[in-house]
């Protein structure tokens, strides 16, 4: 008589919103480079200027989730020292190839390979709309750890309500959630920010409605 498998009926273990995104972008690589850093003249966010405008020249920046670092590019040619993190390694490649010189840190969102009062400022345009709002409590204490005391934290987060997985469109797969601004400051107060601005934009940095936030570790 055959004996059943070991692991026969068990399920196999399904990604995370994370690593769902990360493989969606993975994917989509060639498709996001070509829009975003090919053949086009980078424009400086407003919302960077006006958060990295008070931060020492020489500071230490975390950018994260910095795509194929264009911020963490402008960071460095503004006398900063930016480190640049995802989770998506042909956006890190990408990266390598436009600028031998930028630092560069492949790492997963929740798990920063980094010591405690590392960093002047942290700097998170577009990154933090790919968690799950459960765990964006937990993120933003651990950020805060990373960061000095008085350091500035800049982000952008998609205006709206509910989350979940894109199931059309560009680049299909990527889990996002969509925030109210008070809500959003309610999780920013809870994990021991001082929040300095809060403002919801339109077709500014990216197309439609956005929140744009700039915070200080209190």
């Amino acid at each position: 008589m055959q004996m059943p498998r070991r692991n026969q009926g068990r399920k196999k273990r399904e990604l995370g919103p994370n690593r769902k995104t990360l493989a969606s972008y993975t994917a989509g690589a060639d498709d996001y480079l070509a829009h975003w850093d090919r053949g086009r003249t980078y424009r400086v966010p407003p919302l960077l200027r006006e958060w990295v405008d008070p931060l020492p020249k020489g500071a230490l920046i975390l950018d994260l989730g910095c795509g194929p670092g264009q911020d963490s590019r402008y960071l460095q040619r503004e006398g900063f020292r930016p480190i640049a993190l995802d989770g998506t390694w042909p956006f890190l490649a990408h990266a390598r190839r436009r600028s031998r010189r930028l630092s560069l840190v492949m790492a997963d969102l929740e798990a920063m390979p980094f010591r405690f009062d590392a960093f002047h400022g942290i700097w998170a345009a577009a990154s933090l709309i790919h968690l799950p709002k459960k765990k964006l409590d937990r993120v933003l204490v651990a950020l805060r750890q990373l960061i000095r005391s008085g350091g500035k934290f800049g982000a952008t987060f998609a205006h709206g309500k509910g989350e979940g997985f894109a199931t059309q469109g560009w680049i299909p797969g990527r889990y996002f959630s969509y925030w109210k601004k008070d809500a959003l400051a309610q999780v920013f107060t809870r994990a021991g920010w001082k929040i300095l601005s809060l403002k919801t934009v339109c077709n500014r940095e990216r197309k439609g409605r956005w929140l744009n936030l700039i915070a200080e570790k209190a």
